[in-house]
C-alpha cells in the first residue's frame, strides 16, 4: 500500500518534453502556480527535450509560456524567484549529463541529498515513454523518485500488460503515477464529499432510487495535427478507458474504509471487476465528415472520432442501472457533465394538465469544469391558483464561494499529489488491465463507424442506444448566472 508524504521533502522535478505543447500550456504555468501558492518552495526544475537549449533560453521559453497561459501580471519581480529554479539539459547530452544536472540541483537545495525527492514527469509521446524509463535507470535516477506517465496506458490487454511489466522492471508500482487530469478537477473530488459526507444522498445512491447515469464529454475541437496519433487509438482508447471510466468509478464505488489512496484504489478496482464485458451492440462509433482524406488518414479509415456506449455494473448496488458514456470530436458544444437521473414516483394523484412528469425525471448534475458547478432539479408548484407544476433547480458554483481563489487546476493538483505520493486520483496497473480485459469483445469486433456532421451531437444511432431515456445534452435550461438571479 502506498503512503502519502507531507511536503517536508525538498524536490527536484525533471520535466521530460519540457518544450512541448503540454509543458507550455499546462505544466510550466502549473508549476509556477504551485510555487506562488507556497507548495513548491524547496524545489528545483530540470527541463529536458530534443531541442538544443541552454538554461537562459529555456527560462525565456518558460516565461513566455507562463505569460501566455499562466497568471496575469507576471512582471520581473514575480518571475525572478521561480525563474531561478529552472535548469535545462538537452536529450542529446545523454543520460549521464541529465544525472549530473539533477545532482547539481539537489546540491543547490542546501539539504542532505538523501532527503531530496525526485519527480520525473514524462510529457513525451507514448512510444518514447519506455525509452525515458530506461534512460532514468541508466542515469541512476530511480532511487528516491516517482514517475508521472501520460496516457495511453496500452491499447489492449496484451499491450497494457507488456507496458506495465517493462515499467515495473525499473520502478515499483507505488512509484508510478498514471495521470488522468479529469480526476484532478475539483468537481471530481467533490463527488466523494457529496456522496460520503451527506446523509441526504448516500442512502439513495443505488439502484432503488437511481434510474440511469450519463457521463458526457463532448468536444468542439477536431483532430488537426493529431491524426497520426489518433489513427492508432481512436476515441474509445483515447478517452473512455483513461478518462470516462475513471470518473464512472468515482460515481459507482462503495464507501472506502478511509479517504486514503489504498482503500480508494481498491474500491475503484472492484467497480471495474464488477462491470459486464462491453458488447459491440451496446456501442455506437462515429466519425465526423471530413476526417478521412486528411494527412495520414486513408479514405477508408475505420477510426472512430466519436463513441457512445452503455456500461452495466453487475453488483448489489448498481444491478439494472445503465451508465451511458459519450465523447467525441467536433460536436455541438464542449462540456464535461455527469448527470444522475432519479426514478420517478407515482404521479397519479396529480390532475391532468398539471405538468407532473412532463419535463423528465429529477436530475443531479455535476459540471467538471475547473470552476465546478452542481445542480439539483425538481418539480415545484407554480405560484397561483390550481396545481400547476414546473421544473426548478438548486445550483452551487465554486466561483461563488469565498475559497474559489484557492482552487488548483487539474494538472497543478496532480503534480502536487504525485510529489506527496498520493495515488488517490491516479490509475493503477490492475485497474487499467481490468478495463482492457472488459473491453476485449468490443476491440475484437467493433461495430461499424457511422458518419456525423461536424457541429452535431454524433450519429443518430445514439438515440436508439439510450432509449427509452434521452441525452441530457444539450440542456433545456441554462446554468444560473449569479448576476441574473432569476430562475433559468
Amino acid at each position: 500500500m502506498s503512503t502519502v508524504d507531507d511536503m517536508e521533502h525538498a524536490h527536484v522535478i525533471v520535466l521530460f518534453g519540457a518544450t512541448g505543447d503540454l509543458a507550455r500550456r499546462k505544466l510550466l504555468p502549473g508549476l509556477l502556480r504551485l510555487f506562488e501558492a507556497g507548495l513548491l518552495e524547496e524545489s528545483r526544475i530540470v527541463g529536458t527535450s530534443l531541442e538544443d537549449l541552454d538554461d537562459e533560453r529555456f527560462a525565456k521559453l518558460a516565461r513566455d509560456a507562463c505569460e501566455e497561459f499562466g497568471p496575469k501580471g507576471l512582471d520581473d519581480e514575480r518571475w525572478a524567484p521561480f525563474g531561478a529554479m529552472l535548469r535545462y539539459v538537452p536529450q542529446t547530452a545523454g543520460p549521464h549529463a541529465l544525472a549530473e544536472a539533477v545532482r547539481e540541483a539537489e546540491a543547490s537545495l542546501g539539504v542532505d541529498p538523501a532527503d531530496v525527492r525526485r519527480l520525473h514527469y514524462l510529457s513525451v509521446p507514448p512510444k518514447a515513454a519506455l525509452d525515458v524509463i530506461h534512460q532514468l535507470d541508466e542515469a541512476g535516477l530511480v532511487e528516491r523518485s516517482r514517475v508521472v506517465m501520460e496516457k495511453p496506458f496500452g491499447t489492449d490487454l496484451a499491450s497494457a500488460k507488456k507496458l506495465n511489466a517493462r515499467v515495473h522492471a525499473v520502478f515499483d508500482e507505488e512509484q508510478v503515477f498514471r495521470i488522468d487530469h479529469f480526476l484532478g478537477k475539483e468537481a471530481a473530488q467533490n463527488i466523494l464529499a457529496f456522496r460520503f459526507a451527506n446523509g441526504l444522498f448516500e442512502p439513495i445512491w443505488n439502484r432503488n432510487f437511481i434510474d440511469h447515469v450519463q457521463i458526457d464529454v463532448p468536444e468542439t475541437l477536431g483532430l488537426e495535427g493529431r491524426t497520426a496519433f489518433y489513427e492508432t487509438t481512436g476515441a474509445y482508447r483515447d478517452m473512455v478507458v483513461t478518462h470516462l471510466m475513471q470518473v464512472l468509478a468515482f460515481m459507482a464505488m462503495e464507501p472506502p474504509t478511509s479517504l486514503t489512496p489504498g482503500p480508494i484504489s481498491d474500491e475503484k478496482l472492484k467497480v471495474f471487476r464488477s462491470m459486464r464485458p462491453l458488447e459491440p451492440h451496446d456501442v455506437v462509433r462515429g466519425q465526423y465528415t471530413g476526417y478521412r482524406g486528411k494527412e495520414e488518414v486513408s479514405d477508408s479509415s475505420d477510426t472512430e472520432t466519436f463513441v457512445a456506449l452503455k456500461v452495466e455494473i453487475d453488483n448489489w448496488r448498481w444491478a439494472g442501472v445503465p451508465f451511458f458514456l459519450r465523447t467525441g470530436k467536433k460536436l455541438a458544444e464542449g462540456a464535461r457533465i455527469i448527470s444522475i437521473a432519479f426514478k420517478e414516483p407515482p404521479l397519479s394523484m396529480f390532475p391532468a394538465g398539471s405538468n407532473a412528469g412532463t419535463q423528465g425525471p429529477d436530475h443531479l448534475t455535476f459540471d467538471l469544469a475547473d470552476q465546478s458547478r452542481m445542480s439539483l432539479s425538481f418539480y415545484g408548484k407554480r405560484p397561483g391558483p390550481g396545481m400547476k407544476l414546473e421544473k426548478l433547480s438548486m445550483q452551487f458554483a465554486t466561483h461563488e464561494t469565498g475559497g474559489s481563489e484557492a482552487v488548483l487546476e487539474a494538472y497543478q493538483r496532480l503534480i502536487h499529489d504525485a510529489m506527496r505520493g498520493d495515488h488517490t486520483l491516479f490509475t493503477t496497473a490492475d485497474g487499467i488491465e481490468t478495463l482492457w480485459e472488459k473491453s476485449q469483445r468490443l476491440l475484437d469486433d467493433p461495430p461499424p463507424v457511422r458518419s456525423y456532421a461536424p457541429g452535431s451531437w454524433g450519429p443518430n444511432a445514439i438515440h436508439q442506444l439510450i432509449a427509452p431515456h434521452a441525452w441530457r445534452l444539450p440542456f433545456e435550461r441554462v446554468w444560473r448566472d449569479p448576476a441574473q438571479p432569476s430562475r433559468p
